[in-house]
């Protein structure tokens, strides 16, 4: 599924995100717009002036190179457009879990996990962020940090209940990393 097909995955039409994810989509867009594509429309002129373009590759590959960017490029705007940044470390409810808290809650196995809330394109798992429209952050948001503060995280496996054992965000006087 390419990136323009993809439903928005937003609360109330709006895209959360964190002043790093925007920073991060931003500077993406400028790098393809900016940089690779001028770079690819000059090998494309090149490629055409060589004669014929049926068998020429670099004129292919260009061609679909640029259709690549611009599709990229399409998404990134519409995802800017609609950017609502949050900036975690402004939260002033510190105790509940909100958009880009960081999560620590032990699992019906005893494993204990720790886990940002981002937004859609700023999750990755491998270093523990997660989509705000994930099932656990849906189940966690507005969770206490409280002892024994049971949440009940709807899976493909079925109900599993979990227990929040602390909530964080960002130290206010901390620039954002980036």
């Amino acid at each position: 599924m390419d990136d323009d097909e993809r439903p928005m995955l937003a609360l109330g039409g709006k895209v959360y995100m964190t002043p790093e994810g925007h920073r991060r989509l931003r500077d993406e867009w400028h790098q393809l717009m900016k940089v690779e594509r001028p770079r690819v429309v000059e090998i494309v002129s090149w490629a055409a002036g060589n004669g014929d373009r049926s068998e020429n590759a670099d004129y292919q590959y260009g061609k679909r190179r640029l259709r690549e960017i611009d599709r990229r490029a399409r998404y990134l705007t519409k995802r800017l457009e609609a950017a609502e940044v949050v900036d975690p470390a402004r939260q002033a409810v510190r105790d509940r879990v909100f958009f880009g808290a960081t999560v620590t809650y032990v699992d019906e196995a005893d494993v204990e996990r720790t886990i940002t809330i981002v937004g859609a394109d700023e999750a990755d798992m491998a270093v523990g962020k997660i989509s705000l429209t994930a099932p656990i952050a849906v189940a966690l948001i507005k969770a206490r940090a409280q002892r024994h503060t049971e949440v009940a995280v709807h899976t493909p496996r079925g109900v599993e209940m979990i227990e929040v054992l602390d909530v964080r965000y960002p130290d206010p006087e901390q620039p954002a990393p980036g």
